[in-house]
């Protein structure tokens, strides 16, 4: 699933097109204080990503009140948090690392492109921290039978039935959104 899946330039592009989504729901929704919001979008160098794609993703979505000032970044299928990482790759290189040695994993991270350092924080953050964060701890009631948090994203991916690994993904970054805000 890795490979074909990053290889998938129609996968990118549906995240592409949900993010423009949350996005125009967040612009027409507009501020709370009642003002328009104008578009404030985030530079980014996003890794992970082919050439191919690579416009479409320079840039996280986000908004600026043209009264109060305040920002408004709408949630995103795309980034997971401020990592430079795609979301796709943190959670495909954490669930293609589960069960391997360390050897396996340092291969497996030089053909992903992705330092093995890197990578090691990302298992350790879905091992460690993820269980703690506010959006699991009011979430994973909703996921039964409760997953193996050894076994995290893969457990959690299981979760998510779909035709196609990439429709499986897509539904597994959608619900990893609030993920990608800030708190």
């Amino acid at each position: 699933m890795c490979h074909a899946l990053l290889q998938d330039p129609i996968f990118f592009s549906s995240l592409f097109q949900i993010d423009l989504n949350l996005a125009e729901q967040i612009r027409a929704a507009g501020c709370p204080c009642g003002g328009q919001l104008h578009c404030a979008n985030y530079d980014r160098k996003p890794r992970g990503c082919s050439a191919a794609i690579e416009t479409d993703y320079a840039v996280r979505f986000s908004f600026c009140c043209d009264r109060c000032r305040k920002r408004s970044t709408p949630p995103s299928v795309r980034f997971l948090g401020r990592r430079v990482y795609l979301a796709v790759m943190v959670v495909l290189a954490s669930v293609a690392r589960l069960g391997m040695t360390g050897a396996q994993a340092a291969k497996l991270d030089r053909i992903l492109g992705v330092p093995h350092r890197t990578a090691g924080r990302w298992n350790h953050w879905w091992r460690n921290a993820f269980d703690k964060t506010a959006f699991w701890q009011s979430s994973r009631s909703r996921v039964m039978p409760p997953i193996a948090t050894d076994q995290l994203p893969a457990s959690l991916l299981e979760r998510f039935y779909a035709d196609t690994p990439s429709d499986q993904m897509g539904l597994l970054l959608r619900f990893l959104t609030p993920l990608s805000i800030g708190a």
